[in-house]
């Protein structure tokens, strides 16, 4: 009876172990595809390609695994051991690489390969260890449906709570962690067979990844000094990117997910060009909105005008948007305009708030990252256009930032043709913004309504009538190539975008 108990607590723990180990797994599988494309961008393409080489690597794993014969309980005690090292260390191994290894992309392939053959080989040796047990049919079936469940279960840990709550860094030791559980946890119930030699094995690792999960702020702080040129004075891991402030001499520059968003020492030059334009053009500002643009750099310029009665600004990181309005240096960057009683923040995508709102503003102002994955390029599409047109006034006008018509040609001729397809009126234009290059916008309108004898403001430190005038002219080498229009069905502008950037920086 007693031995009958031990042997139904024993496939109960090994039942128990490849759940923990399936969720580990897609874990892995997350964090290194979320880093790729995080250090590497064009997140489809390095995503996609992480998944894949994830995937065929369990593959070999689970092939390989016929070639352990014996000592199968041996065998995973070692195997747990192993992955919890690798994929403890991986996301900080991958960060330092990038940081000081120049092939880095070899080093992110052989990790997941390594990592994922490894992973590979654990379903098949569980299933052997229980097949004692079980019969054939009952064992598959138990094993691949508590996989299947902590797949599942991993999905919606890693966006919903590791992510935002721990950061990458920390993430990883955890699960390195959890599989050195599963091992301690096989090493317990088979101690009689292994013995007691894999105990300080087990207690060292243990102590490395704990010391490495304690240390993980400090580790991630002193590789993003490296890729950050000025001091990190704040660094935040969101559900929906990573976020980083740098200063240097009281000199301000913001990034999200390691794209440079503004540089204080001359994003006036992007912030008057984006907003000056169509609010000299329009002549009602009373209702404003602004989307993206969670800085609040935007809704500065914005605010400069007497006529606005209300301006909503719509961004769907509320991280960004409560970083601005309280730190006390980059408040002061937008001129406390959050504490402005004209301004409303609703924190929403943009798609979901304009299909709900019902609504019409004079201007709509679009400063939002650039197109280099789908969740951007959905917002740079005809559908998404047309969405706006349906909120303008009948004198209302749209601006939207556009990429580099230089570094990114195709790319921003691209949007310029979606508006324009959108039903539109597109009047593109274009200035030189030492932190980006030569930056362009779209501006357009159900009315045409030309650049020609306008008067900026006073007091502007960038935009006067004849630098809006010069705005509007491209020379030959950045003027409207044969584009077509980017739509959800195909997401073209992700290609330009990535062909563009990569013919300058690859």
């Amino acid at each position: 009876m007693k031995r009958s108990q031990n042997i139904k607590g024993k496939e109960l723990a090994l039942l128990f172990a490849t759940f923990i180990i399936a969720i580990c797994g897609l874990v892995y599988e997350l964090l290194e595809s979320t880093l790729s494309s995080y250090l590497l961008g064009d997140s489809i393409y390095h995503f996609s390609l992480i998944i894949g080489l994830f995937m065929s690597s369990m593959g070999v794993g689970a092939w390989i695994s016929r070639f352990i014969e014996n000592r199968l309980e041996r065998a995973f005690v070692v195997l747990q051991m192993s992955i919890a090292m690798l994929g403890g260390f991986s996301a900080f191994a991958l960060f330092y690489a990038f940081a000081y290894i120049n092939n880095y992309e070899a080093f992110l392939y052989l990790i997941t390969i390594v990592l994922g053959s490894m992973l590979g080989t654990e379903i098949p040796l569980i299933v052997r260890i229980l097949k004692e047990s079980f019969s054939l049919k009952t064992n598959i079936s138990n094993v691949f449906t508590l996989d299947y469940i902590g797949a599942l279960f991993a999905a919606l840990l890693f966006p919903l709570v590791l992510v935002p709550q721990l950061g990458l860094m920390q993430t990883s030791f955890l699960f390195g962690g959890f599989n050195l559980l599963v091992g301690a946890m096989a090493w317990y119930i088979f101690r009689e067979d292994l013995g007691k030699k894999y105990l300080l094995p087990l207690i060292l690792i243990a102590s490395i990844i704990l010391l490495g999960f304690l240390k993980s702020n400090r580790l991630t702080t002193m590789i993003e000094n490296k890729l950050y040129h000025n001091n990190i004075i704040y660094s935040k891991q969101t559900p929906y990117q990573k976020i980083v402030v740098t200063a240097h001499n009281g000199r301000i520059q913001f990034y999200i997910n390691g794209a440079i968003q503004f540089d204080s020492i001359d994003e006036h030059r992007y912030h008057e060009s984006l907003v000056h334009p169509i609010m000299n053009m329009v002549k009602h500002h009373e209702n404003v909105l602004i989307i993206g643009g969670g800085d609040g750099l935007a809704l500065r310029e914005v605010l400069k005008y007497d006529d606005v009665k209300k301006a909503t600004l719509v961004d769907l990181d509320p991280a960004i948007t409560t970083l601005f309005k309280t730190h006390p240096t980059l408040s002061t960057l937008n001129h406390h305009a959050y504490d402005n009683p004209k301004v409303s923040v609703i924190t929403m995508d943009a798609w979901k708030f304009l299909e709900k709102s019902q609504k019409y503003y004079d201007v709509i102002i679009i400063d939002l990252p650039d197109p280099n994955n789908i969740s951007l390029s959905r917002l740079y599409t005809t559908s998404f256009y047309r969405l706006v047109k349906s909120h303008l006034s009948r004198a209302g006008a749209m601006v939207t930032q556009a990429t580099s018509p230089m570094f990114s040609r195709k790319a921003f001729w691209c949007i310029e043709e979606t508006v324009k397809k959108s039903g539109l009126y597109t009047l593109p234009y274009h200035t030189y913004i030492p932190s980006f290059g030569e930056w362009g916008f779209v501006l357009s309108s159900k009315l045409k309504l030309p650049l020609e004898s306008i008067k900026p403001l006073k007091g502007l430190k960038f935009i006067d009538t004849k630098t809006m005038q010069r705005m509007k002219i491209f020379d030959k080498d950045i003027s409207k190539p044969d584009v077509q229009s980017n739509k959800l069905s195909s997401h073209t502008l992700i290609y330009y975008y990535d062909e563009g950037w990569k013919k300058w920086y690859e």
